[in-house]
């Protein structure tokens, strides 16, 4: 269930990291409009002063090029009257012609006392104004000035005035007669021209084409401003969001990968089926425990490659525990069939929809390996508790049986009979005793006194101790000992014990003759030593082959049944390990790992 479990809250991970991704947190909001709007209201400030100066600058220069050019017109009709000898020369009527244009609403020129000498607007003359203006300041200077005057029925005026230059130095003489022409009011004595006060021109220019223009200037500077509001957020939004984005993707990438790997290097299988039931996922224990590649099982569908016991388990999920879990006997490769415990389950996504099938399994073959030791060695402890119990309780009795026979022998050693009666029950005594021996010595606990020892010289004396009954047998003898494995520390009076018990039982296999192989090597995948003791004899049946270590089981008329348990006991107290490959009419092999320390 954890496995499952797991899987599921990674699935969650990825599905939050994604919505995390899209999701803004406020400050950056806030922060954004703090930051862009103060720039932006002060471009768009500073982009409307500018245009308002500009059309400012835009209306005085007008102003002053009306000035100038009908100054330059006033010039030209006075030399024009001149020329012709005293011809009169009117600037009312060149003042009514130029504001025919119509963005200019008036044209008129007062003295220094703001009476008007002549007005675009012939009512006006004779008139006055000006008078909330410097005009004497105004007429002793040539700098052009400017003023805004409100106007009701209109945008406002935008008026333009200076002192009013007709002539130029070279006219200067002329001066009171053209002015007393071209003002017929303006005094009394036009002779004397060095007397005539200065005048003073004044332009109205309309400004509501302006004002709109400037009212269409702000409004497409606001919405620019605005625009350009929308454009900086939207960018420093979407730089968050990339970051956002890129920082989810880099979780999403570590946690895929840890994900991958986890699942890959799990140490129980795992099997993912879609919806449709075709496989998806398929990690390594998967492969090692069903004999199958990944890339032979992507893709396919379970109902054709996985065993039936395994594909099976997806239809037999129940509805309302959406989990299975059991034990089964799956058949592999090899025609071998291996316990597993399965746990399988539904995964659906957050609406509730199928998304397809997770089975996990695991073998469980070393644990029920593990569970027949045990239960082998706790019936060893009780049987080891009896059997001491019982030798002691037998070996008295032996003892006085053994005296009485040994009486009777010496009694009736002249009556033959009697005698080799005797002789029988005296040997048949020996040999309980024998058994008592062992069996009280596979009873109590076992001492070894370990000291370093030559495995080579251990194993070629065993060889040499069983060689004269092998050639009788007719068995060859065949030793392949490693010389590059050291002395190791263990007891050589126990470990010979294994080896001539072992070596006489392989000899006892050959009743035909064959071949005895001892080999002494290094485990090629740890640090023990392993010796392997092999026979062409005739083998053990499946059946005795999971017994050959319980005590008294034999298949020897005259075994005791206990060697091959002392030999198990011997090796186990060397830290060591036994395990026996046996195939019937072939031959046995068993293999001694003990540690190389």
């Amino acid at each position: 269930m954890a496995p499952i479990l797991l899987m599921k809250m990674f699935m969650t991970d990825e599905k939050t990291e994604k919505r995390g991704a899209l999701r803004l947190p406020p400050w950056i909001i806030i922060g954004a409009v703090v930051i862009l709007v103060p720039i932006f209201v002060f471009w768009a400030f500073q982009n409307i002063t500018r245009e308002k100066r500009f059309t400012t600058e835009l209306m005085l220069e007008k102003g002053a090029a009306l000035i100038r050019s009908f100054e330059a017109g006033t010039r030209t009709g006075m030399m024009g009257m001149m020329g012709m000898h005293g011809g009169g020369f009117q600037l009312q009527n060149l003042l009514m012609e130029t504001a025919q244009q119509p963005d200019i609403l008036y044209l008129a020129v007062t003295d220094i006392n703001g009476t008007i000498l002549a007005h675009s607007d012939p009512s006006r003359i004779g008139g006055v104004y000006g008078r909330d203006q410097d005009l004497r300041r105004i007429a002793g200077t040539k700098k052009v000035e400017w003023r805004q005057i409100s106007n009701p029925e209109g945008a406002g005026t935008f008026e333009v005035f200076r002192r009013f230059l007709p002539t130029s130095r070279g006219f200067k003489g002329l001066h009171g007669r053209m002015m007393h022409n071209m003002f017929p009011g303006a005094g009394p004595d036009p002779a004397v021209e060095e007397a005539a006060a200065p005048h003073i021109i004044f332009v109205g220019l309309d400004m509501g084409p302006i004002v709109a223009a400037r009212q269409a200037d702000t409004r497409h500077t606001v919405i620019m401003a605005l625009i350009l509001l929308l454009i900086g957020f939207a960018g420093i939004v979407t730089l968050f969001l990339a970051q956002a984005y890129r920082s989810a993707r880099t979780s999403l990438t570590r946690i895929r990968a840890f994900s991958d790997t986890l699942v890959e290097n799990m140490p129980i299988g795992l099997l993912a089926l879609d919806k449709d039931e075709t496989i998806v996922s398929f990690n390594q224990t998967a492969e090692a425990i069903l004999q199958l590649s990944s890339t032979e099982v992507l893709g396919q569908k379970a109902r054709e490659i996985l065993p039936q016991q395994i594909e099976c388990l997806s239809k037999m999920i129940d509805t309302d525990s959406e989990v299975l879990e059991e034990e089964i006997a799956c058949p592999v490769e090899e025609g071998r069939t291996i316990p597993m415990d399965v746990s399988a389950s539904r995964l659906r996504g957050d609406d509730g929809n199928l998304l397809g099938y997770i089975i996990l399994f695991r073998d469980l073959s070393e644990i029920q390996e593990l569970k027949r030791e045990i239960e082998r060695n706790q019936r060893l402890a009780s049987l080891g508790r009896l059997a001491a119990g019982v030798a002691h309780e037998i070996r008295n009795p032996l003892s006085s049986i053994k005296g009485f026979a040994t009486y009777f022998k010496e009694r009736y050693r002249e009556i033959p009979e009697d005698k080799k009666t005797a002789e029988i029950m005296v040997q048949e005594v020996d040999r309980l005793n024998r058994v008592i021996g062992q069996l009280l010595e596979f009873a109590r606990p076992m001492t070894v006194r370990k000291k370093s020892t030559s495995l080579q010289t251990l194993i070629q004396h065993a060889l040499k101790m069983v060689e004269r009954e092998a050639r009788g047998k007719d068995i060859h003898i065949e030793a392949a000992l490693s010389t590059e494995i050291r002395d190791v520390r263990l007891d050589p009076d126990r470990m010979n014990q294994v080896f001539l018990n072992l070596c006489f039982n392989a000899i006892e296999a050959m009743a035909n003759g064959g071949t005895l192989a001892i080999g002494l090597s290094r485990k090629y995948d740890s640090d023990r030593i392993q010796i392997d003791i092999s026979d062409t004899g005739c083998g053990i049946s499946k059946e005795d082959l999971v017994r050959i270590f319980d005590p008294y089981f034999t298949t020897k008329q005259s075994g005791t049944g206990l060697g091959l348990a002392i030999v198990h006991k011997i090796v186990e107290s060397h830290g060591g390990e036994v395990k026996v490959a046996s195939e019937p009419g072939k031959g046995t092999t068993v293999t001694l790992l003990l540690p190389a320390s």
